[in-house]
């Protein structure tokens, strides 16, 4: 058994506006062409990014692409015909089989890109997410056990958050992705958040972090003239860091403890820092204790104790997740990015080659994404 913990799904043009009501639609996002034939993501009358050239394994591609806008040359890409077979569920099931895969988790492509452009509209923002998870409910039903799309939420709103919620839990949606980031100022343990974590474990949807264009942990004064790159230098040498400070806040100020049924998932932030960050963690919790002559606050077990019974983690092949299985336990999950540049679509050859299968680790390949779909593969 194999199900990839992340692939992506790629919106259609009128995605947002046709899962908008009527009165709503100014606040939706939308997919234009420019006079040179480039596609942007584009809301109101902001171009949020481009539309990049996406080829399985081939970056250069997308560099190609964005060096030819700059130059002013004219698009050499038809990019209707590139994303076609990216958005329809029907094309991914039969991608699915190709690949011998079980299932997939999918995850929105501009999804990632935008949340951070938009954040001081939170009407838009709601909107937006809405509208996805719209989509996400229809995707699901016509890949049901095997398409597993992502809900998009923002914990901005805990009203919207609960109903959301309910409506994704009726359409068999299991996964959502929040950002790994301070919530209007709050952390993610903060009391005022508390209903949250317990309605995503009432309505038995997981939250999972993934790389996106959401709010830094870090002064957007560290990014410079980098700012505005899509994909950020410096966002990518520390890709790691907001979600290791999430994942602390959760366990140190007790909120996994206080939720042992709440579910993480952790997909494209890499995962070879986890060993060490494991060992920080409790390290640091030691220390403080003994230093200040109290904890920050009392906790039953081990701080890793938490994040290994209910986080797990998506590791490539190229991260050799057996190695890092050994040091921290069993804990990751196979991906291949599908179709996205630094993506393979050869998922089941690349873990062949460090030694991998789904006889010889079987929670790699499906036991570990099953806990955080909470369900059981035949």
């Amino acid at each position: 058994m194999f199900v990839d913990c992340d692939m992506h799904l790629f919106e259609p043009r009128d995605m947002w506006a046709s899962h908008l009501d009527a009165t709503r639609r100014d606040l939706a996002l939308r997919l234009e062409d420019d006079d040179q034939g480039y596609t942007w993501l584009a809301w109101r009358d902001r171009r949020v990014a481009l539309a990049d050239v996406n080829i399985p394994g081939n970056v250069d591609a997308i560099g190609a692409h964005r060096r030819r806008l700059r130059e002013g040359l004219p698009s050499d890409v038809d990019y209707n015909e590139l994303a076609r077979p990216y958005s329809a569920p029907a094309d991914r099931l039969r991608l699915l089989d190709a690949l011998g895969l079980e299932g997939a988790v999918l995850f929105p492509n501009y999804g990632l890109l935008w949340e951070r452009p938009l954040e001081a509209d939170l009407p838009a923002t709601l909107a937006n997410l809405a509208a996805w998870n719209r989509w996400a409910a229809e995707v699901a039903a016509e890949g049901p056990g095997r398409l597993h799309p992502v809900a998009h939420l923002t914990l901005r709103d805990l009203g919207w958050v609960e109903a959301q919620l309910a409506e994704l839990s009726g359409a068999g949606i299991r996964l959502a992705m929040i950002a790994p980031a301070l919530v209007d100022g709050l952390p993610l343990s903060a009391p005022e958040l508390d209903r949250a974590w317990a309605a995503f474990v009432d309505h038995g949807i997981t939250p999972v972090f993934h790389v996106a264009n959401q709010r830094r942990v870090f002064d957007d004064a560290w990014y410079g003239a980098d700012d505005d790159a899509v994909i950020s230098l410096f966002s990518s040498i520390f890709i790691w860091t907001p979600v290791a400070l999430a994942l602390a806040d959760l366990a140190l100020n007790g909120v996994l403890e206080r939720h042992p049924d709440l579910r993480l998932g952790v997909m494209e932030l890499s995962a070879v820092w986890v060993p060490l960050f494991l060992m920080m963690l409790d390290g640091g919790y030691d220390f403080t204790n003994r230093f200040n002559g109290a904890p920050l606050r009392p906790l039953a077990g081990r701080p890793s104790d938490y994040l290994r019974r209910q986080v797990r983690v998506a590791a490539f092949s190229y991260e050799r997740p057996d190695r890092l299985t050994a040091r921290s336990g069993d804990l990751f999950m196979a991906c291949s990015d599908y179709p996205h540049g630094e993506g393979t679509a050869t998922p089941v050859e690349d873990y062949a080659r460090v030694g991998l299968t789904p006889d010889s680790a079987p929670g790699l390949f499906g036991g570990n994404v099953s806990f955080l779909l909470r369900r059981t593969y035949s």
